[in-house]
């Protein structure tokens, strides 16, 4: 079905810059290409053309290709244009096209979402791009790349193809109860396909949110007594002065935090006040709030003061970090098995820790398989779709009937469908698509 409205928008970073790209798509392109770029082009061809307004002013000489629908991202009929990147040219292109009958600025996302409901893509792949354009290291963008190369998709769509297919069983035992060649729906190939999904999906969502971690970032936690060093580690990892150094104890009063690039990872780095008995109203809520960051940290570094060097306070997780600090003070570290001699002050062992978070992470993805959920949304989908799962599983298992076992099976299957998109949930894509950038 064709769209009224066309709609526009800057698909490329902010002017002024090198190049600007304006992306373009709906019915009023080719009353654009006849009347901006000098007469037809060429489909799928980049042309050098000489653009102007509809009152026969220079816009700008520019590389311009269009793409005609429905062999085009969005379906329709596509327009884009390179521009010299100059805020003056693109605000003269946008006002031009503006100017056209129907056509308006694009909302966020709104050339993906137009891509998902002209069938180009489902919902995950267009996640996949989003995610692809925010990614922010190597581990983020693999992951990205291979959500948006379909292969979370071919999963959840094998999922949902095999409760059809048990859908398509139980069916036949509804409505030919009589029959003898009608499938067992208690004890054969229905309950067959459930187990078998069970099990795949409950492994999926047992896999300690790696997905979620690559996308979001692991959350590291520095946590010691007061004057430990924490802050002071905090900016020589960050490499910059993000937290308040000072000797006087208590300085840090709420978690201060910074995002770091970490052997292609994405790391949440906590500073956190200093672990210690206090009357201070402030510096209590403060140790309250290190003691709860510290508890949902994947990995916990435990500051070691050498001017005082008392053992970690709380438990000390097997893959936790002990370091200790201001060894340039001649600390004896030797009593401290398998801590980590550091001096924020010098420089000293700093690159020796930051290989070792490095092999931690390493060592969070060694073994495991690809991520199959990466967002909130998926696991939650999982989740619900396995609950369903199971609900029909105990009704075989009770001996209900073909009709109530369908029910819970059709009602996993919708859970399927909303991940991957093949039912129309509104709020689920005013969702997904609100997250996209404008352009795109």
């Amino acid at each position: 079905m064709t769209r009224p409205e066309t709609i526009c928008a800057l698909a490329s970073g902010a002017p002024p810059s090198a190049i600007a790209v304006v992306r373009v798509s709906g019915p009023a392109v080719m009353a654009m290409v006849n009347r901006m770029c000098g007469g037809s082009l060429e489909p799928r061809m980049t042309s050098l053309r000489s653009l102007k307004d509809q009152d026969g002013h220079a816009i700008d000489t520019a590389l311009v290709t269009y793409m005609p629908g429905p062999q085009s991202y969005t379906g329709e009929d596509v327009l884009e244009v390179s521009l010299h990147g100059g805020r003056a040219i693109v605000d003269h292109f946008l006002d031009t096209a503006l100017g056209f009958s129907g056509v308006r600025l694009a909302e966020p996302g709104e050339f993906t979402r137009r891509a998902f409901e002209a069938g180009k893509l489902d919902l995950i792949e267009a996640e996949g791009i989003a995610d692809a354009i925010e990614a922010d290291s190597r581990a983020q963008k693999d992951l990205a790349l291979r959500q948006l190369g379909g292969a979370l998709s071919e999963v959840y769509g094998r999922w949902r193809s095999d409760l059809l297919r048990a859908l398509a069983l139980l069916d036949v035992s509804i409505d030919f109860p009589d029959e003898d060649d009608a499938p067992d729906e208690t004890g054969g190939p229905v309950d067959a396909i459930l187990t078998t999904l069970t099990a795949e999906i409950s492994t999926a969502l047992d896999d300690g949110s790696i997905g979620e971690k690559i996308r979001d970032g692991f959350h590291v936690a520095i946590v010691g007594p007061p004057n430990a060093g924490k802050s002071s580690l905090l900016n020589a990892l960050a490499r910059r002065d993000a937290a308040i150094v000072t000797d006087i104890p208590g300085t840090t009063r709420d978690v201060v935090e910074v995002r770091l690039t970490l052997g292609g990872h994405i790391i949440w780095l906590s500073d956190t006040a200093g672990l210690r008995d206090t009357d201070d109203v402030v510096e209590a809520e403060g140790v309250r709030r290190a003691r709860r960051v510290s508890e949902r940290a994947d990995l916990r570094i435990h500051m070691v003061d050498g001017a005082d060097p008392v053992p970690p306070d709380g438990p000390v997780k097997p893959h936790d970090l002990v370091v200790f600090n201001k060894v340039d003070l001649g600390s004896d570290v030797a009593a401290m098995n398998d801590a980590l001699p550091v001096s924020v002050t010098t420089g000293a062992g700093l690159e020796h820790l930051e290989a070792t978070l490095e092999r931690w992470l390493h060592g969070m993805l060694t073994g495991s398989e690809p991520p199959l959920i990466t967002r909130v949304r998926h696991r939650a989908g999982l989740n619900d779709g396995l609950m369903h799962l199971k609900d029909a599983r105990q009704l075989i298992a009770d001996g209900a009937g073909a009709e109530l076992v369908a029910e819970s099976v059709r009602l996993a299957e919708r859970c399927f469908a909303a991940l991957i998109g093949a039912v129309s949930v509104e709020d689920v894509l005013g969702a997904v698509f609100s997250e996209f950038c404008i352009g795109k």
